[in-house]
């Protein structure tokens, strides 16, 4: 019995943990964007700094009517939102924030391979409703994610890979059980392959060519309305959490902190990863979106020889340590 209380503990918390700081950083992008593009909203909302703002979100998105298309598939249109939004959520259980085996939801042996694939499992949300919104702005938008999730995926996991090398194991937990100081010089390549991966992955700003709305509308959710729609921005800034912390995980030691206790290491977790939710913020304020060929461009002509060059660099490296 006491087994069954402690899993059901933990994915309480983890569960509150994924409603919760997603939110916290949509309403920090909201802030931040305000500060610099001088956007008076989300200052000036209900009062102090602009605190009611994810409130006047929240009830705009709740009374808004639900709309499905009358030529839509209206099953798959109906569960694209939860299939963009479950995958996150898996992924959350198995990310160590903490030492120890309180500090993760539930350890998986191979953690590595598991969170990039159920991560490219939350794409095909936006595949689903593209093809299913029978909406050709929609349909374009789709198979622009297609293509991105295509280009994107291979260098992600050969950046990821190269982690593993080093460590010797493709457990978060043994990864960073592993993980040394002097590791970060010559793993940055390999972690702004992966970070730049992700965020092309996630589709944000200057990667969001399949939601362009000065082209196609809003691609794949250019038809969902009300809560729906609100479930794909939470789904995005669930990814941009997710992004984060295993960017905090396999290159920035995660809970390894300059100084402190082990047992406060989740605190250095956190504070990584809320830096680098900043990183992700600040890039779509300051740079424009690239053009699809553009796009494509990065990733089979810099990211992927990069990510190969630094899997090169990691063997090399290990092979003059042992």
């Amino acid at each position: 019995m006491n087994d069954v209380l402690d899993v059901a503990l933990r994915l309480l918390i983890v569960f509150a943990v994924f409603m919760v700081v997603p939110l916290v950083v949509g309403q920090t992008e909201h802030k931040v964007m305000a500060h610099m593009q001088g956007r008076l909203g989300p200052m000036h909302a209900g009062g102090f700094h602009g605190w009611a703002q994810l409130v006047a979100d929240g009830v705009k998105f709740v009374q808004k009517e639900d709309v499905v298309p009358a030529s839509a598939d209206r099953r798959v249109f109906q569960l694209a939102p939860a299939v963009s939004l479950l995958p996150y959520l898996l992924v959350v259980l198995v990310i160590p924030v903490g030492r120890g085996e309180g500090a993760v939801g539930q350890a998986v042996d191979a953690g590595v391979f598991f969170v990039l694939a159920v991560m490219g499992v939350g794409v095909l949300g936006s595949l689903m409703a593209g093809w299913a919104s029978a909406n050709k702005f929609s349909l374009l938008g789709g198979l622009r994610t297609a293509a991105q999730l295509l280009a994107y995926e291979l260098p992600m996991l050969l950046a990821a890979a190269s982690v593993a090398m080093a460590a010797g194991t493709v457990s978060l937990p043994g990864i960073l059980d592993a993980f040394q100081w002097w590791w970060l010089p010559w793993q940055i390549v390999g972690a702004l392959v992966f970070f730049v991966a992700g965020l092309a992955e996630l589709q944000r700003p200057p990667f969001d060519m399949p939601v362009a709305d000065s082209e196609i509308i809003f691609g794949a959710y250019t038809e969902y309305t009300g809560l729906r729609f609100a479930l794909f921005l939470l789904a995005e800034y669930a990814g941009i959490v997710v992004l984060c912390a295993l960017t905090t995980v396999l290159f920035l030691g995660g809970w390894h902190g300059p100084f402190g206790p082990d047992s406060a290491g989740w605190v250095w977790t956190l504070l990584k990863t809320a830096v680098l939710a900043f990183v992700v913020i600040w890039l779509r304020v300051s740079y424009p979106r690239l053009r699809e060929d553009q796009l494509q461009k990065l990733a089979w002509t810099v990211l992927v020889p990069l990510a190969l060059a630094q899997i090169a660099l990691t063997g090399i490296v290990k092979v003059a340590i042992s």
